[in-house]
């Protein structure tokens, strides 16, 4: 349910950034992080700058639509290159790997805000995020990372409504991830397989399945979409598009999670 106070929060956010000499905003191009993008933006102008990491565990086709929506809503952006794909802690795949991707990007992202004259740096986490596994969360506390969404007390749904009344092109755009989510914790991580699952999904996209997941089991490649759109998948046409393009990428077996899609289905099985 969406707050009818949006108005309200959207004024309170863009208050958030007006003491600031010059803000850093971790810019993935997803609907949390552009909102906060637009709001540092219409608050300081030039005095905010958005960043996006690049690394192979960003899926194909993000980085272009993360330059195209800042130029839609003003900021500045700037991509950089971020190392975790040669951190064996993050290539192990443990159950802490967000929070070594998170310690790389946000160690850069310090680096960036030094060099452009500021101390702060801002993710686009909302209330939601702090019910949900997100390891990530701790590498932000010990990088001294804001997260004005949960200050001001944004949920996902007002994120997304409140993106809607600014006119940000992307306030429905589907939840996305990193790469190596697809994949098993514990079951190591390589630039090959990212590439793989990357172009696996990318396929999907183009095929029209705007919210889709490509699980990776060992050899076999688990899809998830959206359950309104099972039916469209499995016609005989879509089917053997999808199957014949991923196996052409390496899968021996191509699979439909008839549950459709859910976030973090990865993710471990909270304790009883």
């Amino acid at each position: 349910m969406v707050e009818r106070d949006v108005p309200t929060k959207l004024v309170q956010l863009g208050r958030w950034f007006e003491p600031l000499a010059g803000v850093v905003v971790a810019y993935s191009g997803g609907t949390d992080s552009t909102l906060v993008a637009a709001a540092a933006a219409r608050a300081l102008g030039d005095r905010a700058l958005a960043v996006t990491a690049v690394s192979p565990s960003l899926p194909p086709g993000e980085l272009a639509e993360a330059r195209r929506v800042a130029g839609v809503i003003g900021v500045r952006h700037r991509a950089v290159r971020t190392r975790e794909t040669e951190d064996d802690a993050y290539l192990a795949n443990g159950l802490d790997r967000c929070y070594h991707c998170k310690s790389e990007l946000y160690g850069v992202l310090g680096r960036v805000a030094e060099d452009a004259g500021t101390s702060v740096v801002v993710s686009g986490a909302n209330l939601d995020d702090l019910g949900d596994y997100r390891p990530g969360l701790r590498a932000a506390k010990e990088h001294g990372i804001r997260h004005p969404l949960v200050e001001v007390g944004f949920t996902k749904a007002e994120v997304r409504e409140a993106a809607r009344v600014l006119r940000i092109p992307t306030w429905d755009k589907p939840a996305s991830a990193c790469l190596s989510s697809r994949i098993a914790f514990g079951v190591r991580i390589s630039v090959e397989e990212l590439s793989k699952v990357g172009r696996a999904e990318r396929l999907l996209k183009d095929l029209g399945f705007a919210q889709c997941r490509v699980r990776v089991h060992g050899d076999v490649a688990r899809v998830e979409v959206e359950p309104a759109d099972l039916p469209r998948l499995a016609r005989p046409g879509i089917r053997g598009q999808v199957v014949d393009g991923l196996k052409a990428l390496g899968y021996r077996y191509v699979t439909l999670d008839l549950e459709g899609f859910r976030s973090g289905s990865m993710n471990p099985e909270p304790p009883p």
